[in-house]
C-alpha cells in the first residue's frame, strides 16, 4: 500500500513492527524518536522520571544520555532565588547522566535543536511543547508530546503514539513582495477554520515551496500547531540542502558555541548532508499515497493578514484593518515563530529612521543568542534599538505572559508570536493581534496597525478536496469494535453536567500560563486556578464528580498537562467535547484521565439555546455515562435524550486504571 511521507517516518522510528510492515495513519504504535526536548518544563519531568524507577523498585538511570535535550527558555527573566535554583538542579541533573544542556540566555528550545543540529531530515525529534511542529521545516517529523512520555522516553527510549490523519497542503505561485511566510500560515488558519486538519499531520506540497525560504518554512511548520495539526512537514528539497550545508559548514568552524559532549549527537558534516540528500528518495511520499484531506492555496493571492483580537483563526486583510486605525500600546517581535534573522531584518528595514509612536512599547527578542549576534553585525539590531525597541533576551518571555512586557487591561498590542489567547500575554482585558514581523515594527513607529507595504484588498485562491475513497483514516482514539471494560475501569459515571459553550477552548483558558512553571504549586492549589482566564466562577458553582461538556477542538494550544491534571485534582470524572486537541487527550490519558468526543451531545445542548448572552458557562443538567454500552443520557429541564459514543480503546483504559503512564512504564521496567 503506497505510503505518506508522515507514515514512511513513523515506520522509520517505529518499535516492534514485523518485517515489512508498515506504520499507517491509525495505528497505535511505539515509537523511539531521535530526540526529546524538554526546555523549562524539564523540571517537572526529572520527579516524574524518578518517581518510575521507584516504583519499579530500581535506580534511576536515563535509558540513553544522547536522546534527551534540555534547552532552557521560558522564564529566563525571573531571576529570583527559587527560579534560578530550579535551573541548577536541571543542570545538575544533565550533568549526572550525561544530557546536553543549554543554560538560559542560549535560546528559543526550537531554534537551539535546529541550530544546534539535532534536527535531520528522516528524523523523528519530539518536544515537550506543543511547537515541536516546527522540525517539520527540516524535513522532520516533528511533534509534540508531554511531560509524562518525555519521562517515559528518558526511562525507556520509547513511548506510545498514534499516527495521525494526513493532509496534503499544496501552495502554488509564489509570494509577492511584502509577504512572508507569517503571513501563509495565517491565511490558513483563517481561511481553512473548520477544523479541516485538526489533530492531522500536514504534508506540505506544491511548486511554492521551492521560493519559501527556511526561515519562512519554519513558521509555516510552527504555527501550524494553532492550525490544530500536530505535525507539518515540508519536503527535502535543493533549498533545504543549501541551508544544510551552510549549518554543516558552522559546526566544523572553531569556537562554535554549544555542547560538546562525548557521543553528543549534535551537528553534521557536509559528507552526511550528501549522503542524505543522495538518499532523498525514500524522503518522499509514495506515488498514490492516499491522504485524509487535500488542500490548496496560491501563494500569490494572499496579502498580509492579522489575526484577532485574541484569536487566531478570525483573520482581518492588512488593507481593511489599515482602514479602521486601530491604536495600539505595544508590539512584540519575538518568539520561536518569528525571531529569527530574517525576521529582525525585515523590522529593522521598516523602523530604520524612524521612531516608536509615543505611548506605544517595542518588545524585542531574538530567537537564540546567535541570531541577536548575527543581527548585530549586520546593523540591524542597531536599527531597531536606534528606534526606541526594548530589548529582551532571547528566549519565550511575554509570549506565555512572563517576564517584563507584558499587556494591561485595556491595552492593544500587535505581536509576531503565535498566540494571542485571552489572557495568554498578560491581563485577559487586554486585546492582542498576530501580524508578521514588518507589520509589527511598521506599526510601533505608526501608532496602529499598519504595514510599511501597501497592499489592494484580494481573494485569496484557496480549494478543499475531500478524502479519496480509499484514504487511510486513523480509528477515533475511542475507536473500538466492541464496548470491552477492563477491570479498574468505571462502568458506569453519573453527574451534574457544565456546558462550556467555546470552541478552541485553549489551555490558557483552562490553566493559565503564568502558572505553567511553578512546580511548588499543589494539587489543590492547582484545582483552585481552573479556568480564571475563561470563567474564574465556574470552580465556586462547581463540586466534585461534575462533568464538564465542552465544544470542538477542546484543548487547543499548549502541550502544559496541568490544563488536564488540574480537572482531575478538582475532581472532575471525565471532559465530554465535539472534538478534542489531540495533545490535551494525550495529556489526559497519560495522566488517567478521562476524555471522549460526543458531537452530537454538544450539537444538541446547543440546539437547546440555553446559554443566555454573557454567560460562558451553564449547568446543563444530570448526566448518565455508560461505557459497557457507549451512550450517555443528559437529562435537562424534565426531559432526556440520550446519545452513542465510541468505545474507548483499550490503550486507552489501561492507561486510566495504572493511574496513568508513569505507572504503566515503572510496570514495565519492573518486569524486565
Amino acid at each position: 500500500m503506497p505510503l505518506t511521507l508522515v507514515e514512511k517516518l513513523a515506520t522509520r522510528h517505529a518499535e516492534g513492527l514485523r518485517p515489512g510492515e508498515a506504520a499507517n495513519s491509525g495505528d497505535f504504535i511505539l515509537i523511539r524518536p531521535r530526540h526529546v526536548m524538554t526546555h523549562d518544563n524539564t523540571g517537572a519531568v526529572i520527579p516524574k522520571f524518578r518517581e518510575i524507577f521507584k516504583s519499579a523498585g530500581l535506580p534511576p538511570k536515563i535509558h540513553d544520555p544522547h536522546q534527551p535535550v534540555f534547552a532552557i527558555d521560558h522564564d529566563i527573566q525571573n531571576t529570583t532565588p527559587e527560579n534560578l535554583g530550579k535551573y541548577a538542579k536541571i543542570e545538575s541533573f544533565a550533568n549526572e547522566h550525561g544530557v546536553d544542556f543549554y543554560p538560559a540566555g542560549t535560546g528559543i528550545s526550537h531554534q537551539v535543536m535546529v541550530e544546534q543540529g539535532y534536527v535531520r531530515p528522516g528524523s523523528m525529534v519530539v518536544g515537550s511543547d506543543s511547537h515541536s511542529n516546527l522540525y517539520g521545516a527540516l524535513a522532520c517529523l516533528g511533534s509534540p508530546v508531554v511531560r509524562t512520555d518525555a519521562a517515559s522516553l528518558w526511562a525507556t527510549g520509547t513511548t506510545w503514539w498514534q499516527v495521525p490523519p494526513v493532509a496534503r497542503v499544496v501552495l502554488k505561485g509564489s509570494l509577492r513582495p511584502g509577504v512572508v511566510g507569517k503571513d501563509v500560515i495565517v491565511a490558513l488558519c483563517g481561511i481553512f477554520n473548520k477544523d479541516e486538519v485538526l489533530n492531522h499531520a500536514v504534508e506540505f506540497a506544491g511548486e511554492g515551496i521551492a521560493a519559501l525560504s527556511i526561515d519562512q518554512r519554519m513558521s509555516i511548520a510552527n504555527m501550524s500547531t494553532e492550525w490544530g495539526a500536530l505535525a507539518g512537514v515540508f519536503p527535502f528539497d535543493e533549498r533545504l540542502r543549501e541551508y544544510l550545508l551552510k549549518l554543516a559548514d558552522s559546526f566544523a568552524a572553531p569556537g562554535r558555541p554549544g555542547i560538546r559532549r562525548p557521543g553528543s549527537r549534535s551537528g553534521y558534516t557536509r559528507a552526511e548532508v550528501e549522503a542524505w540528500w543522495n538518499d532523498r528518495s525514500t524522503l518522499s511520499a509514495d506515488s498514490g499515497a492516499s491522504y485524509a484531506v487535500e488542500l490548496e492555496i496560491d501563494l500569490s493571492s494572499v496579502v498580509p493578514h492579522v489575526s484577532g483580537p485574541n484569536d487566531v483563526k478570525t483573520m482581518t486583510s492588512l488593507p481593511e484593518i489599515e482602514s479602521r486605525h486601530v491604536k495600539i500600546n505595544k508590539a512584540w517581535l519575538m518568539s520561536c515563530v518569528n525571531g529569527r534573522l530574517e525576521d529582525l531584518a525585515v523590522a529593522a528595514d521598516a523602523v530604520r529612521g524612524k521612531h516608536v509612536a509615543p505611548g506605544v512599547e517595542f518588545y524585542v527578542a531574538a530567537a537564540s543568542a546567535t541570531i541577536q549576534r548575527d543581527a548585530e553585525k549586520l546593523g540591524h539590531w542597531k536599527a531597531l534599538m536606534d528606534a526606541g525597541a526594548i530589548e529582551l533576551p532571547p528566549g519565550c518571555g511575554t509570549c506565555i505572559g512572563l517576564g517584563r512586557g507584558t499587556i494591561k487591561a485595556g491595552e492593544v498590542g500587535i505581536s509576531a508570536t503565535n498566540r494571542n489567547f485571552e489572557g495568554r500575554m498578560g491581563d485577559k482585558n487586554g486585546l492582542v493581534y498576530l501580524g508578521s514581523p514588518a507589520v509589527v515594527a511598521a506599526s510601533a513607529v505608526a501608532g496602529h496597525i499598519c504595514s510599511p507595504t501597501k497592499f489592494t484588498p484580494t481573494t485569496i485562491a484557496s480549494s478543499i478536496k475531500a478524502a479519496a475513497p480509499n484514504a487511510s483514516k486513523p480509528a477515533a482514539q475511542s475507536g473500538a469494535k466492541s464496548f470491552e471494560v477492563i477491570t479498574g475501569f468505571p462502568a458506569v459515571v453519573r453527574g451534574r453536567t457544565w456546558f462550556l459553550d467555546k470552541d478552541n477552548l485553549n489551555t490558557d483558558g483552562i490553566y493559565a500560563g503564568k502558572h505553567t512553571y511553578n512546580d511548588s504549586m499543589t494539587s489543590e492549589q492547582m484545582a483552585a486556578v481552573i479556568f480564571e482566564n475563561y470563567d474564574a466562577d465556574f470552580r465556586t458553582r462547581a463540586k466534585p464528580g461534575d462533568v464538564i461538556i465542552g465544544g470542538l477542538n477542546f484543548g487547543t494550544g499548549s502541550s502544559r498537562e496541568q490544563a488536564a491534571t488540574a480537572l482531575k485534582h478538582f475532581g472532575i470524572p471525565c471532559v465530554i467535547a465535539a472534538s478534542f486537541s489531540e495533545t490535551y487527550k494525550r495529556n489526559a490519558f497519560n495522566n488517567g484521565f478521562v476524555v471522549f468526543e460526543c458531537p452530537a451531545l454538544v450539537s444538541y445542548i446547543r440546539s437547546l439555546k440555553a446559554v443566555p448572552a454573557g454567560t460562558r458557562t451553564i449547568d446543563a443538567g444530570a448526566i448518565e455515562i455508560d461505557f459497557t454500552k457507549g451512550t450517555l443520557t443528559l437529562s435537562h429541564a424534565g426531559t432526556s435524550r440520550s446519545f452513542p459514543f465510541p468505545a474507548l480503546s483499550r490503550v486507552a483504559q489501561e492507561l486510566v486504571v495504572a493511574g496513568g503512564a508513569e505507572a504503566a512504564v515503572a510496570k514495565r521496567l519492573a518486569a524486565k
